[in-house]
């Protein structure tokens, strides 16, 4: 089977016939840097999480999912695939990221700060940090060849792919989201906001690649939650936290991750999976 992209996490391989294997790596980057040890079971974590809120939006829109069964794949000698890998129908992707926020975090509160704006829409003034947006809002980004993805404004997207499309990528991220954050919430889990890709799959736009996963998506514990902070994150925030205390200038090559905190990203990826789903992680 061919190798056609290799990224920070994923591993992409040519299955014929206008399919590809999506193989999700134990790879982990932090700050854009992507750490020597691996995470172990994050690319099971987000492979079954994928495929288990695939199905939950099958009826938002179409997806480019055929199967996660090892059985379906094509004959292959690509290593560790079960539990991790996806068979797909190619797409033709967006050229823009379809970002959702529930919550002011992250790029969005920065800019907020800085100018009363997200994505270059005012807010009310008076937010803080982490606070609950009025309604949920499709904030669109670049997608950057090289670099960090740029915050745009939604007419700027309509520019890019056109009104139409970007309309309807807006329609179906802000009901993924909403179906996704409301799941959410009644297992103990707040999703402050998530980045869909979404590409157009005979004539139809589709959600592709990962889905609300702790990679893609902010996922808070509820009960720990609290205006003006930044609570914990179900993802490799004790990766970025350990970073933080080392002094590193964040270019290659990272220094090399404790015991302690690789099995402890690795709990939480695990435990994002479990209250979610409601499965048992390997079960």
């Amino acid at each position: 089977m061919k190798h056609v992209y290799s990224g920070k996490v994923r591993d992409i391989y040519d299955a014929g016939d206008d399919r590809l294997l999506m193989v999700a790596s134990d790879r982990v980057s932090a700050f854009d840097v992507v750490m020597a040890e691996p995470i172990p079971n994050k690319g099971r974590v987000l492979t079954g999480m994928t495929a288990f809120w695939l199905d939950l939006l099958g009826d938002i829109a179409p997806n480019h999912l055929i199967s996660v069964d090892p059985a379906d794949f094509p004959p292959n000698d690509v290593p560790d695939v079960a539990g991790r890998s996806m068979l797909v129908r190619k797409a033709d992707m967006l050229s823009i990221e379809c970002i959702v926020r529930g919550y002011l975090s992250g790029s969005a509160w920065k800019e907020y700060k800085t100018s009363g704006t997200m994505h270059g829409t005012p807010l009310p003034s008076g937010l803080q940090e982490s606070d609950k947006l009025p309604e949920p809002v499709f904030t669109p980004s670049t997608k950057a060849e090289t670099g960090h993805d740029e915050n745009i404004t939604f007419e700027q997207a309509c520019d890019i792919v056109g009104p139409d499309v970007a309309k309807a990528a807006r329609e179906i991220s802000l009901a993924a989201y909403q179906r996704g954050a409301d799941w959410a919430a009644q297992r103990g889990i707040i999703i402050a906001d998530t980045k869909f890709e979404l590409g157009f799959i005979d004539g139809e736009l589709a959600i592709c690649d990962e889905v609300l996963t702790p990679d893609s998506s902010r996922f808070w514990p509820a009960d720990q939650y609290e205006v003006g902070k930044t609570p914990p994150s179900f993802d490799k925030q004790p990766i970025r936290d350990w970073l933080e205390t080392t002094g590193w200038d964040k270019t290659p090559p990272p220094p090399s991750l404790p015991q302690e905190v690789v099995e402890s990203s690795s709990a939480r990826y695990v435990e994002a999976y479990e209250r979610l789903t409601g499965k048992t992680f390997g079960a």
